[in-house]
């Protein structure tokens, strides 16, 4: 067999059309100074002490490695404290069920439990198509605001108030409007003032019952009188009660809703504070009240849930657990229990001392004394918070961080043992001494010749 013979394949070059690169060399880059990333203006209006610069200063002292009591966040893991195990097991138990995303309202057998729990109270329109889960409460609060404010808009807040609602209103371009729960009313607020704030650009009254910080618990005449505000006015009523079941001496509680009736209402609790559960991040909200007057704000509620996707999952399969199952609250708070007697103990320091004053609180997980006498002259809380945490170990929140326009207070959880909490009030009162001793020492004037 003949082979062919190789022909010369041309060497053809295509031409590369010549490109300038847009990237500078490092030593011909601009050495300006960079502006810093500017952030959104209105997040200068929000505070969360809670958490902030005092409690960022803690970290930096336990870091040197010294032990603090740390009173600032309720958080009931942190004191010992554990969730109840019945509702450890419902987790457990439907564990490989929780892969999935859930429907953006909710497990349907979870909504449908914290229905049932509603209505054995009377809540109206306790249907699981009116719950919303959520991770956690404030996650609801700050959804449902989002819903329901426009630039401008008001919501009348307590005064003391838990700080995301005023936080949460500012971010969703709102503005808080603050009604007075005095100190010298037992922190109860006054609805004949809380009616002249209401103006043209009012949305909502928010209520939060047992109130945290003060501990106040409302009675039914006072939440009938501020419940007929808002249907005069059409304020949707938001109310905040995570704290329902934690009572003391006899505190009643009092539910809105029901209250309201066919008036806009949002509920709101979770497993939090009463379940002792808050690293499970679970939270619900009731919408009760006429279906044509809250119909578009539950769909805007809707979607919003749709575009966070879900509320995790896990702590969904507990609810049902935790609300249609034993009551494992009451005991703590009762005499000989350990919410109660932590509370005991903290009435009776404030009550043996010179320094100290305090409205005993009904309700919730908190007390919120007052400095009086010498100490209180010229007092500022936030400093006061800072050296008793520099000089005696111990870290408070200064009342002004809830709102408030004075600035002579301080919160403590009521968490710890009655013993540490002898110890620590021991601490602050020693603290308070100091302080009244500065400021009342007398300086003797040089004494002078005369010629």
């Amino acid at each position: 067999m003949t082979s062919l013979p190789m022909q010369a394949c041309p060497l053809v070059i295509f031409p590369i059309p010549c490109q300038v690169s847009r990237l500078q060399p490092a030593h011909r880059m601009s050495t300006a100074p960079q502006k810093p990333l500017a952030i959104r203006e209105r997040l200068s209006e929000v505070r969360y002490e809670i958490r902030g610069e005092l409690a960022r200063r803690a970290r930096e002292l336990e870091a040197q490695g010294r032990k603090l009591i740390k009173l600032n966040i309720g958080n009931p893991g942190a004191f010992g404290f554990r969730a109840p195990e019945h509702l450890q097991r419902a987790i457990a138990d439907d564990m490989g069920r929780t892969d999935p995303y859930t429907h953006q309202q909710g497990l349907p057998e979870a909504r449908e439990a914290v229905a049932k729990a509603y209505a054995r109270r009377q809540h109206p329109d306790a249907h699981p198509d009116r719950i919303f889960i959520g991770n956690g409460v404030s996650e609801l609060i700050d959804l449902s605001l989002r819903a329901l404010l426009n630039p401008g808009d008001e919501v009348l807040v307590p005064s003391p108030d838990y700080p995301l609602w005023s936080a949460a209103t500012i971010l969703n371009d709102g503005r808080p409007v603050y009604y007075r729960c005095a100190p010298e009313n037992g922190f109860q607020p006054d609805p004949v003032e809380i009616e002249t704030l209401v103006s043209s650009r009012t949305r909502a009254i928010v209520l939060i019952n047992p109130n945290n910080p003060s501990g106040a618990s409302y009675s039914r005449a006072l939440l009938e009188r501020i419940v007929a505000i808002a249907t005069k006015h059409n304020l949707l009523l938001m109310v905040d009660e995570i704290y329902d079941q934690v009572l003391y001496d006899g505190a009643a509680f009092v539910p809105v809703a029901p209250l309201a009736g066919a008036h806009p209402c949002i509920t709101f609790s979770g497993l939090s504070k009463v379940h002792r559960a808050c690293g499970w991040r679970v939270g619900w909200a009731l919408l009760s009240g006429d279906q044509a007057r809250i119909n578009d704000l539950r769909n805007a509620m809707d979607l919003l849930g749709a575009l966070r996707l879900c509320a995790n999952v896990p702590g969904q399969y507990a609810i049902d657990a935790a609300v249609n199952g034993p009551d494992t609250i009451s005991a703590l708070c009762a005499p000989g229990g350990r919410l109660y007697e932590t509370r005991r103990a903290v009435i009776e320091a404030c009550a043996a001392s010179e320094h100290l004053s305090l409205v005993a609180p009904a309700g919730a997980l908190y007390a919120f004394p007052a400095v009086v006498g010498a100490a209180a002259r010229n007092f500022d809380d936030h400093a006061f918070a800072l050296d008793l945490m520099n000089e005696e170990g111990v870290l408070v929140v200064p009342g002004s961080s809830f709102n408030v326009p004075y600035r002579h207070h301080f919160r403590v959880t009521l968490m710890p043992e009655a013993s540490v909490m002898r110890d620590v009030f021991a601490r602050i009162d020693r603290a308070l001494a100091r302080r009244a001793e500065a400021v009342t020492k007398v300086v003797p004037l040089k004494s002078r010749s005369v010629a």
